[in-house]
């Protein structure tokens, strides 16, 4: 991070990217879980994209469901994924904690299960 009154204009978006590289949070706390949130995301909805491409191939519109459930699959974890894997990894910074694998394995994975739960049920049609 830049000291106050260096006057390192540089960009906003770089000066952000600068100040969270530098909490020195990647590869190993907030890379793992960024990439079980990935591979665990992939393995649930590949699945459903192929489900969806092979019971909606003769439907004129319907078939263009199982790009957006991969694209969903794959886009998701890397947006909201690296947010939340940071935040994880911010926390164990803070909190002066090394992460084992299986942290990062179980952080990850439910991630994606929290996705999954919010998926099936219909809280979200209800707001």
């Amino acid at each position: 991070m830049e000291p106050e009154g260096s006057g390192g204009g540089g960009g906003g978006s770089a000066g952000l990217m600068q100040q969270i590289l530098s909490l020195k949070l990647v590869p190993q706390m907030w890379y793992g879980v960024f990439l079980w949130a990935l591979v665990s995301s992939v393995f649930f909805h590949v699945p459903a994209g192929l489900l969806a491409l092979f019971t909606l191939r003769h439907h004129k519109y319907g078939r263009f469901m199982s790009v957006s459930i991969l694209l969903m699959g794959i886009v998701g974890p890397i947006t909201a994924g690296i947010l939340t894997s940071a935040a994880i990894a911010g926390v164990y910074r803070a909190a002066g904690k090394e992460m084992i694998p299986f942290e990062a394995l179980t952080l990850g994975t439910g991630q994606t299960f929290c996705v999954v739960v919010v998926s099936f049920s219909r809280v979200l049609a209800t707001l």
